[in-house]
């Protein structure tokens, strides 16, 4: 067949029923990506003839005689194409996966095109930015404007104010794989070309179609006839070693109750057996042929039946010492009980009370790149993992262990990482793939198809939360009272720490001398739950924020107020389920006050401005509201998060910087690059940036729990400071200036009017022997807290349910914020987000515990359309514990936003919504029943 690509003849043979995606991503065009295999995400998105098309449902045998473009040939010699080039000015993407897809997308837009973007760019999914930074780029905006909404107040930063040297502490510094991202020349997990792996051979997985069963026998027999296949592992060919999936720096956080195959299945869609063959097909068709026979157990699928006396038992072979769990054999994971004061006095004195059962649905990451890993053994014999990991230190000593290799024997690589917000805090995919690797010899590849992703990896915990709150007519909490139930389905992974977590800023931000919480964390023979960005905060902070909000209205008090009345300040201790504060975390800096104020400040003229626009009367069927919430959370995760940096100077006078930290959209590249370049003089374009490698440095726990900035950030600092003296003693020894007369200056060293490059520092110090490389480790301790508050403008129809977001605002303590338009796109991705877990998003399970909501087109994420531009401000602050000043700011932006919507529709219409998600339906119900919650 002929087919052009990219101007060049191919005459490679599309095989039978070959979609266009698979086929020109097997010519060599790794920038074609996969999101769904379904036509819904536009990731894989080329021309062909001029018009764009989702290639993954474009039959390859159409595009005979026909001109197919990529995006690595949508630049041209004279440079990049204008939306590449304004992709790149507008920094418009964060993970960059979805990024191809959508500038080939844009590329053919003509004025009117993006005149109308919701309608023209629904075809192109992204689950990182929010949107608006892609708008910018999209319609040629740039990226450094500023807000809409007019200047803040307070003296606040706004997020494109740029207050710093070039390239340093504050600068809107580009993404340093920004050009890579747009061209197509980013490699993501599985973008290594075939020549670099002879004998590729690809994996597989049979699931179980049973919610709870013993494997009696499985026949291998009629999977190896099928041609192609080389192997099939089952329960009997992997480790008997139990560990659990979840990693965090202490393994034992989390109860080991997986194996890598086990003979008793709990959750339809869990692993039974792995078949590996030639092709994916193949190994397919091999999954297909595979006989297994089962013996059914009994199922049980809500955490309210598992704890009932008599439910079967999930995992009542456990022993609970060892495996650490609760009670097997009550299927409780992990357990609070707690009261601190007394709250059967608090509600004596309280003079209005509170009480709901509010609950949270599960929810899916949605990363654009699905799960997926490759391995392979060296030339001499070491084990290579290259995954889509979030922690690749960790993943290294999970292997280890389960396979008994020694530290050294194992490598594990991340390529860049196409999303993950706590999803690639799993192992779900290097363990097969290494045993298998280990055993063929022959590298072996394995992709979580989409709907493999709903079904068998990770979502986030169900929560069912009784509360009990008391206030009196003076505007204070009396009480506040928690009975907690988790579902964290048919596996543990991250059960306790979502549980504790959960309960831990979300009641310690509030003050109130009797707090009591009784929490449990439940098995179920559903899709096991796992980390998910908030980590337990988001489910518990919108119970507390609407709780907040009744409180308020029942004493007659403005909500505002009755935070503000009661939140704490500097010097307040931060409880929750404990008598005595976490005594590692501290108050490094406080701007909660601020942040109110921002954002009542920007909800006051967000009214004006629809007054002065005559858009205030939206008609007699329309009702309007305000409402916000507020959040806190610790700025590193409890007990030791740790990181190593090496930094070095380069022959040339560059500089690189090592580290540990994967980058998958959370910018902290950039990060490293600008706090390097701050301690060191220069600029982030001058820095180099390694990471993701276990090779590069000793240790980093990974890139979940906000540490990325504040932890391996404030290694990467460390080192670059003392580099920058040890460069500057090498000057002195040159130049026989004393040292405190000698500064480093971008690309060299001033010692009293003489100028020292620093080629010729580095040429130096090697005859010296003095190295120029220093090693930087922190160890996340002591933390400080981050805040954010939310706002919500909305009108509601009364006779149709239809929700309108009239305006969104958020404001958010951050410290000093290292790159204010990055760290703008981390809070307006995080509120799209929350947007679609608040209104419309759930993993459905049905009566046999099977999830029905198992692709794309069935499981709506925001596209451009749904996503309202947000106002961002930031607080004015510096905090004493981050590098220079920095807090953490990915997991926050999203906690608040579910009870801001929820207290803007509870003023608008009257109505508590205490279960999510709040869809338009259920709105409708509502109002057309005016179903009011007891009080």
């Amino acid at each position: 067949m002929a087919i052009e690509i990219n101007g060049a003849a191919s005459q490679a043979t599309p095989r039978p029923g070959q979609c266009l995606r698979t086929f020109l991503r097997e010519q060599g065009n790794l920038g074609v990506k996969k999101g769904c295999d379904g036509g819904d995400c536009g990731a894989c998105t080329v021309h062909v003839d001029g018009t764009p098309v989702h290639s993954c449902i474009y039959p390859a045998v159409r595009a005979e005689g026909k001109s197919v473009t990529t995006i690595e040939g949508l630049s041209t010699g004279e440079g990049l194409h204008p939306v590449q080039e304004q992709f790149l000015e507008a920094q418009g993407f964060q993970c960059g996966f979805c990024t191809a897809g959508m500038m080939m997308t844009a590329a053919t837009f003509d004025d009117e095109q993006r005149a109308n973007l919701p309608r023209n760019l629904k075809g192109n999914l992204c689950r990182c930015t929010g949107y608006r930074s892609i708008a910018d780029a999209v319609c040629g905006h740039g990226g450094e404007h500023r807000h809409d909404a007019g200047t803040d107040v307070s003296g606040a930063q706004s997020p494109d104010t740029v207050p710093a040297s070039p390239g340093q502490l504050g600068d809107n510094v580009p993404a340093p794989a920004g050009h890579a991202v747009v061209t197509g020349t980013a490699r993501y997990t599985l973008d290594v070309p075939a020549e670099q792996l002879p004998g590729l051979v690809h994996l597989k997985l049979v699931r179980s179609p049973h919610p709870h069963a013993r494997i009696v026998s499985i026949d291998k027999a009629p999977a190896l006839a099928v041609p192609g296949v080389v192997a099939v592992f089952t329960h009997e060919d992997a480790p008997q070693q139990l560990f659990s999936t979840a990693q965090h720096e202490h393994y034992t956080d989390d109860p080991d109750d997986t194996r890598v195959l086990d003979n008793v299945v709990r959750f339809i869609g869990q692993r039974v057996a792995a078949v590996v063959a030639e092709s994916v097909g193949a190994a397919e068709a091999g999954a297909r042929a595979l006989a297994v026979e089962y013996e059914l157990l009994e199922p049980v699928f809500t955490p309210q039946e598992a704890i009932l006396p008599g439910a079967p038992a999930i995992h009542g072979d456990k022993d609970a010492a060892y495996s650490r769990i609760s009670r097997p054999l009550q299927n409780v994971v992990a357990e609070v009980h707690a009261e601190l004061g007394s709250v059967e006095d608090g509600f004596a004195a309280a003079d209005f009370i509170h009480e709901h059962t509010y609950t949270t649905q599960r929810v899916q990451h949605v990363a654009m790149e699905t799960h997926a890993s490759i391995a392979w053994l060296d030339e001499q014999g070491r084990l290579i993992i290259r995954s889509s990991t979030q922690v690749p230190f960790l993943v290294k000593r999970t292997l280890t262990r389960l396979f008994g290799l020694a530290d050294e024997s194992v490598r594990v690589v991340a390529g860049r990482v196409g999303g993950g917000f706590g999803g690639k805090q799993e192992v779900l995919t290097e363990d097969l793939v290494a045993l298998a690797a280990l055993v063929l010899k022959r590298p072996v590849q394995v992709e979580f198809t989409r709907t493999e992703q709903f079904t068998a990896a990770t979502t986030r915990h169900p929560f069912t939360i009784h509360l009990k709150a008391g206030a009196s007519r003076d505007g204070y909490l009396t009480a506040l009272q928690l009975d907690v139930l988790t579902n964290t389905g048919a596996y543990g992974n991250h059960a306790p720490g979502v549980m504790f977590h959960g309960c831990g800023e979300s009641l310690a931000v509030y003050k109130c001398v009797n707090k009591k919480v009784d929490a449990h964390a439940v098995y179920t023979n559903t899709v096991p739950a796992g980390a998910f960005r908030g980590y337990g905060l988001s489910q518990m902070i919108f119970a507390i924020e609407s709780a907040i909000d009744e409180l308020a209205i029942g004493i007659g008090m403005d909500p505002m107020e009755f935070r503000l009345k009661n939140m704490v300040r500097p010097g307040d201790h931060m409880l929750s389920t404990t008598p005595e504060p976490e005594e590692d975390v501290h108050y490094g800096s406080y701007g909660l006050d601020q942040c109110v104020a921002l954002v009542r400040d920007a909800l006051d003229r967000g009214k004006e401005r629809y007054r002065a626009a005559g858009l205030d009367d939206l008609g007699p069927d329309w009702v309007v509201g305000e409402g916000s919430a507020l959040s806190m959370i610790d700025t590193v995760p409890p007990r030791g998060h740790f990181a190593h940096t090496r930094v070095s100077l380069e022959a040339d006078g560059g500089f690189a910087v090592d580290v540990g930290t994967a980058e998958f959209g959370n910018g902290t590249t950039t990060v490293h690059a600008q706090l390097a370049a701050t301690a060191l003089a220069t600029s982030a374009c001058k820095i180099k940036v390694r990471q993701s490698d276990t090779d590069l440095v000793e240790h980093d726990t990974g890139a979940f729990g906000s540490a990325g900035t504040v932890v391996a950030g404030k290694a990467t600092l460390g080192a670059a400071l003392e580099l920058a003296t040890r460069i500057q003693t090498v000057a002195a020894s040159l130049t026989g200036v004393p040292l405190a007369e000698c500064r480093l200056v971008d690309g060299a060293v001033e010692c009293a009017g003489r100028r020292v490059t620093l080629k010729e520092i580095y040429d130096a110090g090697t005859l010296q022997g003095v190295r120029l490389a220093t090693d930087g480790n922190w160890g996340g301790t002591p933390r400080s807290v981050a805040f954010n508050v939310h706002g919500f403008r909305v009108a509601v129809n009364t006779g149709t349910g239809e929700l309108r977001i009239l305006q969104s605002v958020q404001a958010a303590d951050a410290g000093v914020v290292v790159n204010p338009r990055q760290c703008r796109g981390q809070i307006e991705g995080g509120i799209a987000q929350a947007l679609g877990a608040v209104l419309y998003e759930e993993v459905k399970v049905d009566q046999e515990g099977r999830v029905t909501t198992d692709i794309l087109r069935q499981y709506h994420i925001p596209s451009f359309a749904d996503v309202p531009r947000s106002e961002v401000y930031f607080a004015t602050t510096n905090d004493s514990t981050g590098p220079l000043g920095a807090k953490s700011m990915s997991e926050s932006p999203f906690n608040p936003v579910a009870p801001a919507l929820a207290n803007a529709i509870r003023n608008a219409t009257g109505i508590r919504f205490g279960e999510l998600p709040i869809a338009r339906d259920k709105i409708y119900l509502a109002l057309r029943d005016r179903t009011l919650i007891p009080n």
